[in-house]
């Protein structure tokens, strides 16, 4: 493959997490020091700022400041939700993209996102393949919902989901101070896919010495994903059962829940048979938490975690940190190499069987890699929690699912603090 000379642009794009800015560090300090790149731009707020021909050249001053991006929440150089038509319909963005590509002679396109996001990869991949416009164009994955295929798992969700095994723990310990009951119902995001709702049975490791993660003081009594039907008469069931024996109950919910007949269950019409009848407005958690109340007469609360879970910075992983920024680097080498219509992910290393000094032994530590995957067969997919990492009831999770996921939220991050709270990059 030859070499291919010029400027270099990155992107984010749909909704932000706590380290997609460790992946722009990444692809940034890596873009700068490559030989093949001469410039380095910014889209302001993703494909919107190409199409508005709103570029930032990352210059001397930017790039002084460059590392706080790894402990900087949100989208430094803003996001957006913007979908293009495909290029075989309509192609009258795609001429505004390349002559703006042509404009600032940019030869590698990285763009940060999702689902959506590696749609748009393969979109522009193939529509530049057609017009011969030179530019490599490469996917770096992120999101929250860990809904991407292929990929082991996505930055993002790693420092999502300590957050809310810790949010977890904490509510439950709050839960248990008064003599008097009460129910709480926690709700995460995850419209489609469980990871996150999941991810708070990892509470459970929040006290010393647990040998079974279900019953560990600072675990949820019950989890609900969107992978299983909802029952909300089999749910009531198991909240009066907990109550009567525990005289509390802590209750993790996805937001995606949905009835038996498709309906979102925080979107499900009121009637007179469905449980729903006088239901107050709000989320899943403060509807779940207003049926709980009217049939069970116990005093009840909804927490909605919200953008919480994204923005949360200041409990993100290093492990996630380490990888968002692993990632970016490695979309820069692939793409210098040639690469194109590519995203780059990660796999998980099995473990390794080892010997020294006369004695094998097998290392289970958690090890990862970089791979190129194909944006095509990455877009608009989506992984969702598998069958065996659920419990049979679908109320709770399974071993393989801790197995899966507490790995990943290992380690504290360095950070850089100014008059007691961390110092974020801006613009």
């Amino acid at each position: 493959m030859p070499n291919l000379t010029g400027n270099a642009l990155f992107a984010q794009s749909g909704g932000p997490t706590s380290v997609i800015n460790s992946s722009a560090y990444g692809v940034i300090a890596a873009c700068l020091s490559a030989a093949e790149i001469d410039r380095v731009y910014a889209a302001k707020n993703g494909v919107r700022g190409i199409l508005t021909d709103n570029l930032i050249e990352i210059g001397e001053e930017l790039q002084a400041r460059l590392p706080l991006l790894k402990n900087t929440p949100s989208a430094a150089f803003g996001s957006c939700r913007h979908k293009l038509k495909n290029p075989e319909e309509d192609d009258s963005e795609y001429k505004i993209i390349e002559d703006i590509f042509r404009k600032y002679n940019i030869r590698y396109f990285f763009l940060n996102g999702g689902n959506d996001s590696m749609d748009t990869c393969a979109k522009i991949s193939r529509y530049f393949e057609k017009s011969g416009y030179a530019c490599r164009v490469i996917g770096v994955p992120k999101t929250i919902d860990n809904d991407l295929v292929l990929t082991d798992h996505c930055p993002g969700f790693a420092s999502a989901a300590r957050f809310i095994a810790t949010v977890t723990a904490e509510c439950a310990l709050d839960n248990s101070v008064y003599d008097t009951g009460s129910v709480a119902i926690i709700e995460t995001m995850g419209r489609h896919a469980g990871w996150l709702a999941g991810s708070a049975a990892l509470a459970a490791f929040a006290v010393p010495g647990v040998s079974d993660f279900k019953n560990s003081p600072s675990a949820p009594d019950l989890i609900y994903l969107p992978e299983r039907v909802f029952d909300l008469e089999k749910f009531l069931s198991s909240v009066s059962d907990i109550y009567k024996r525990k005289s509390k109950c802590l209750v993790v919910v996805s937001e995606g829940l949905m009835l038996a007949d498709g309906t979102f269950v925080s979107e499900a019409q009121v009637s007179g048979t469905d449980g729903f009848a006088h239901a107050q407005l709000g989320g899943l958690a403060a509807r779940l938490a207003s049926i709980v109340k009217a049939r069970l007469g116990v005093k009840t609360r909804g927490i909605e975690l919200s953008l919480l879970q994204r923005c949360a910075s200041h409990l993100a992983s290093a492990i996630d940190i380490s990888e968002a920024e692993g990632a970016g680097r490695f979309a820069v080498a692939a793409a210098i190499a040639g690469h194109t219509g590519k995203m780059a992910g990660i796999l998980r290393e099995p473990p390794r069987h080892l010997c020294e000094d006369g004695a094998c032994y097998t290392d289970n530590s958690y090890q990862s890699a970089f791979s190129l995957f194909d944006v095509a067969e990455v877009a608009n997919a989506e992984k969702k929690v598998p069958p065996e990492m659920i419990s049979e009831d679908g109320s709770y999770v399974t071993q393989a699912f801790i197995d899966y996921c507490l790995p990943l939220i290992a380690g504290d991050p360095e950070r850089v603090y100014k008059d007691g709270v961390p110092e974020f990059f801006t613009l």
